[in-house]
């Protein structure tokens, strides 16, 4: 069936400019499919024998003898790629859609004897301070392995030498791949876990020192905890479902040990994001708390702040009343009216002197038993 956007492009073009529709945007460049090969191998007795320059080379080398087993790498596949290789190894259309479009969470998938396995991979990056996940799929059949990246993650090319260093291993087929595929993505972890634990002792130095910050740094970083464990909590059933089929599709017994041993570092791992995840939600309590108390604190001095301004406004006004009256009294008698009998008066002067202290002195009395002064 052809496409949507193959449609659209052969749909003729409208006469009418004023009915023609904006163009759709232009879909992510795609990696040419050279360069979507990362390396292609021919095995034989686990040492490599060919490393052919296409797909097609690789399926003519793979044909030719039958103890030959290919591994095959590519990072983000065209869809095309990905159709050849379906069509060769006859891999299920719904692993197949998977794979071409990702964002699958990790899982395990058997089509009949045809493996698929999607693993979430984790790098610590020092720089920015945050965790980058990426996906791969891995496709294990009779003969032949398949590993699709959409990520940096993991270092495939660092698997492939250590197994090509180790053919005893390498020799006990597809499944001794995948077993090293697994191991690898799990040790990568092992960075990731000591760079959040570092994140998270820095947190609570902040969480202590008061620093406003923090808050939206536990929140990051919690988020970046959640997300690990959506890519770690799952990987704990894929191992648990290839350890189910040890017995039933006749496993070697040493590439049993070799899971055992993944399935035990990714143990290790889970449980300590688990605490990573526990301890973030006691750090962010613990800073409720202590943002609770500084603002409690805040208030408190506000409010003596406030309650001693009140003190000094109630002062100021007592004297401002208390000096209100001599005042009056000296203003009145300042008109220099001329009909003032006080003005006659042989005791008119200590008179008014007097009634301004008497007023002055009752409203001290007043404002001092109120404790204005």
């Amino acid at each position: 069936m052809p496409s949507k956007r193959r449609l659209l492009a052969l749909r003729p073009t409208s006469p009418n400019p004023r009915q023609q529709q904006p163009a759709p945007p232009a879909a992510p460049p795609q990696p040419p499919p050279a360069k979507s090969v990362v390396d292609s191998a021919i095995y034989i007795d686990g040492r490599r024998t060919a490393s052919p320059e296409s797909l097609a080379a690789t399926y003519e080398c793979l044909r030719g003898d039958a103890r030959s087993m290919a591994w095959i790498g590519l990072y983000r596949p065209s869809p095309q790629q990905v159709a050849s290789l379906a069509q060769e190894f006859k891999l299920h259309e719904l692993a197949v859609e998977d794979a071409v479009t990702a964002h699958q969470r990790p899982k395990l998938e058997r089509y009949g004897d045809t493996l698929f396995v999607v693993l979430r991979a984790a790098r610590y990056l020092d720089a920015e301070e945050e965790v980058e996940f990426s996906e791969l799929h891995v496709f294990v059949g009779p003969g032949f392995v398949v590993t699709v990246r959409h990520g940096e993650a993991p270092d495939l090319a660092a698997t492939r030498r250590r197994m090509e260093s180790e053919p005893a291993i390498l020799a006990r087929g597809p499944e001794a791949v995948l077993y090293a595929i697994l191991d690898q993505v799990v040790d990568g972890y092992a960075p990731v876990v000591a760079g959040l634990e570092n994140d998270i002792d820095e947190i609570e130095t902040e969480v202590f020192s008061g620093d406003p910050e923090a808050s939206r740094r536990i929140y990051e970083l919690s988020r970046e905890v959640i997300e690990f464990q959506r890519a770690t909590r799952p990987l704990v059933g894929v191992l648990h479902g290839l350890t189910a089929g040890f017995d039933k599709y006749g496993i070697d017994e040493e590439l049993q040990r070799y899971l055992r041993d993944v399935a035990d570092h990714l143990t290790q791992v889970v449980e300590r994001v688990d605490g990573f995840r526990q301890l973030l939600q006691n750090i962010l309590t613990v800073n409720a708390t202590l943002v609770g108390q500084q603002q409690n604190e805040e208030m408190k001095r506000l409010t003596e702040a406030g309650y001693a301004q009140n003190e000094e406004i109630k002062k100021i006004s007592s004297w401002a009343a208390i000096l209100f009256a001599p005042t009056l009294i000296g203003t009145v008698y300042g008109m220099n009216f001329e009909n003032m009998p006080e003005r006659q008066w042989e005791y008119g002067y200590p008179f008014a002197v007097g009634m301004m202290a008497l007023v002055c002195y009752t409203l001290y009395l007043i404002f001092k038993r109120r404790d204005w002064l």
